[in-house]
């Protein structure tokens, strides 16, 4: 029996089967608090708590389903592509946003880690917060990050986007759809902006643009910045 509890079929079933059941859950209850990425999650680590199944293992046995992040990521820009042209007259407004979306999310983690006594590698490891995974994770190694702490680092940052980016932007009185979508893309990644795309597909269109360009300036400025602040940090502390 437990040869078959570790087989990557038994795996795969059970987590495509726990998503669905914490999807519909959600769908019933609407409770923020039950998104599906969260108690999914949650759930299959109690199982892997209980059935002392080693994450390495469970991980190898899953990669059929990581696999996919990387399409589903590069679909999000459909959107982009059919409301490409709303954008003119707003490049120049959208880079200078961007650039001050990207060095805030990098410099507040760094700031707030090392202010908390997050060691250096820890500082290193959530500065990439913001972007998806897969960059994110290249980040991180470059940095001589931990590369599960940055993957986790980044789930929880994309599930605080989605779960009250919206209604924050909103309480400040934010209805432009670029501002929206690409707040919450530059911000919270492909979590993110899948949340807001319910919204309409203008807002995920923009999220779209947000994520994409946040991964790219990301993946410039995280190693350019990230070791110098940490000195300062380090050198006033």
């Amino acid at each position: 029996m437990k040869e078959f509890l570790d087989t990557p079929l038994f795996h795969l079933t059970l987590t495509l089967l726990v998503f669905w059941l914490c999807n519909l859950l959600f769908t019933k209850f609407n409770y923020k608090i039950l998104h599906p990425g969260i108690t999914s999650i949650a759930l299959l680590i109690v199982y892997l708590k209980v059935t002392h199944t080693s994450y390495e293992d469970y991980n190898k046995n899953t990669s059929l389903i990581s696999f996919w992040l990387g399409p589903s990521v590069v679909t999000l820009g459909l959107p982009l592509y059919l409301y490409i042209n709303h954008l003119q007259g707003s490049y120049l407004r959208v880079f200078i946003a961007m650039i001050a979306g990207s060095l805030s999310g990098i410099i507040s983690v760094v700031v707030i880690a090392k202010i908390l006594g997050a060691s250096d590698i820890i500082a290193y490891s959530l500065s990439p917060k913001s972007v998806t995974t897969p960059i994110a994770m290249e980040v991180s190694k470059g940095l001589g990050g931990i590369p599960s702490l940055t993957i986790a680092i980044v789930f929880i940052t994309g599930f605080v986007g989605a779960l009250f980016g919206w209604g924050f932007l909103t309480k400040l009185g934010i209805k432009d759809h670029k501002a929206i979508g690409i707040a919450m893309g530059t911000a919270s990644h492909a979590i993110g902006t899948a949340e807001i795309v319910k919204n309409g597909e203008k807002f995920g269109a923009y999220g779209a643009l947000g994520m994409a360009l946040n991964g790219v300036l990301t993946a410039i400025f995280a190693p350019l910045i990230t070791p110098y602040l940490i000195h300062l940090l380090n050198s006033i502390g």
